[in-house]
């Protein structure tokens, strides 16, 4: 999935859109493969107990992922750059937290350190609700969907 996401929508739908098949294929190779060595590496010298990883794994999908989904839905307002900055947002910023105390200061990592009183297991939560206003105030000041996508979003509540 990984190296299809990269490769095929991120390179190919955005970065460099006049990529042939054969390098696309090369990309995906060496996205899998990149891939493979964090998971290995992680693997090995994991970051903390079984729990923690979930919880982070589910932090970084929250922060990302789920807001751009369900306003996908539920909103006909919402397009590729709102989604797109509450991503980036989101994500950087829960990856941030992670990376800060679980990586470069883990001697920090106390509840009297953390902002609000939240563990890295919880940021998550907050880069999600980041993501939502990040998402929701670009896409009020860009150029609404084209009125086939918002036909779509409609079509897609329809049971």
């Amino acid at each position: 999935m990984i190296s299809t996401a990269v490769a095929h929508d991120l390179l190919k739908g955005s970065i460099a859109r006049g990529l042939s098949e054969k390098q696309e294929l090369t990309a995906a190779r060496i996205a899998a493969g990149v891939a493979v060595c964090i998971a290995g590496y992680f693997g090995i010298n994991p970051p903390g107990f079984v729990a923690q990883v979930v919880a982070f794994a589910f932090g970084l999908a929250a922060s990302s992922f789920f807001p751009a989904i369900v306003m996908g839905i539920f909103s006909k307002r919402m397009n590729k750059a709102g989604a797109v900055s509450g991503m980036i947002v989101g994500i950087t910023f829960t990856a941030a937290y992670i990376i800060y105390f679980k990586f470069i200061s883990p001697n920090l990592n106390t509840s009297e350190h953390w902002w609000w009183g939240i563990s890295p297991e919880g940021i998550g939560t907050v880069g999600m609700v980041l993501n939502f206003a990040v998402s929701i105030g670009v896409a009020a000041l860009t150029p609404p969907p084209p009125d086939e996508v918002q036909a779509l979003v409609d079509d897609i509540r329809v049971p």
